[in-house]
């Protein structure tokens, strides 16, 4: 039996929460076309009778500008210290010396594995290039080419993790697919829609606080917060005669439900705490420890 810990690493956008959700064959991790979307460690757990890995999906590497910022480079940072087996993720159009030098910067002790995504999106030539240039870097073991978002070769990735894992018995028992709540799902959902339907900065000024998670016999009744940091920002979200929030309450509802199998009454309320980004207490409070 092998067992271990498996971190993915990269740049914002290069793929990872997509690639977390195939490798799990669930939708574990949220997804959206704009950068960072991911900021805390999402842990997918996937146990087979010859293995358990336990994923990470780490926040994208940025120089931070904020508290938030910070506290998503932490996570980071642990991951990197705690990882059996490391995923250095890009996407195979990105700056191959920049991405370079990323990885070297990570300093990582644990053997790593490169995938290139989105293999689908460039000529032969051009994936010969980048496979040649990071097959000559030392702190590469193995180079796998995939397309996460259309599960390509993600078999052969996860086989090639496998083969790096250490010898142990499992961590989590076999039918636990994450550590986290499902009440973190929850948050993470509501969070994605708004990534969907809002444009520009108010996804980034924006968390959400599950604040009741009531399980009753028909429903599970939900109620959360959505926290932005500006007045403008909620009459943003709540939108003419609460047209957006209805929308965002509707959509995030049908995921909700998908996920927990059951019927959901989701109830959401706009909170504005001004420069929350930017305060420990407030950090911590929201979970972002």
């Amino acid at each position: 039996m092998k067992s271990g810990f498996v971190s993915i690493f990269g740049r914002p956008n290069a793929g990872k929460s997509t690639l977390l959700n195939a490798l799990m064959g669930e939708k574990l991790a949220i997804v959206s076309p704009k950068v960072q979307t991911t900021r805390h460690r999402i842990k997918g757990i996937l146990t087979t009778p010859e293995y358990q890995i336990i994923f990470s999906d780490t926040p994208g590497i940025i120089e931070p500008k904020y508290k938030l910022q910070e506290k998503m480079m932490q996570a980071v940072q642990q991951a990197q210290e705690d990882t059996d087996v490391a995923v250095l993720l890009l996407d195979v159009r990105e700056s191959m010396e920049e991405v370079n030098s990323l990885f070297e910067s990570i300093r990582l002790k644990a053997p790593a594995i490169i995938a290139i995504n989105k293999l689908d999106t460039v000529d032969a030539t051009q994936k010969e290039a980048v496979f040649n240039f990071f097959r000559s870097k030392t702190y590469a073991k193995e180079v796998v080419g995939i397309s996460a978002l259309k599960g390509l070769q993600v078999d052969e990735l996860l086989k090639t993790i496998v083969k790096y894992l250490p010898e142990g018995e499992p961590f989590f028992a076999e039918d636990e697919m994450t550590d986290l709540p499902t009440r973190f799902f929850v948050a993470e959902m509501i969070r994605e829609k708004i990534f969907y339907l809002f444009k520009d900065e108010i996804p980034y000024h924006t968390t959400v606080i599950v604040r009741e998670f009531k399980e009753k016999t028909t429903l599970v009744k939900i109620v959360a917060d959505i926290v932005v940091q500006r007045e403008s920002q909620k009459a943003i979200l709540l939108g003419e005669s609460g047209k957006m929030i209805k929308h965002l309450g509707t959509d995030a509802r049908k995921d909700i439900e998908a996920f927990i199998g059951q019927k959901v009454f989701l109830e959401l309320f706009v909170k504005v705490k001004p420069k929350w980004r930017d305060n420990d207490f407030m950090l911590k409070e929201y979970g972002y420890h």
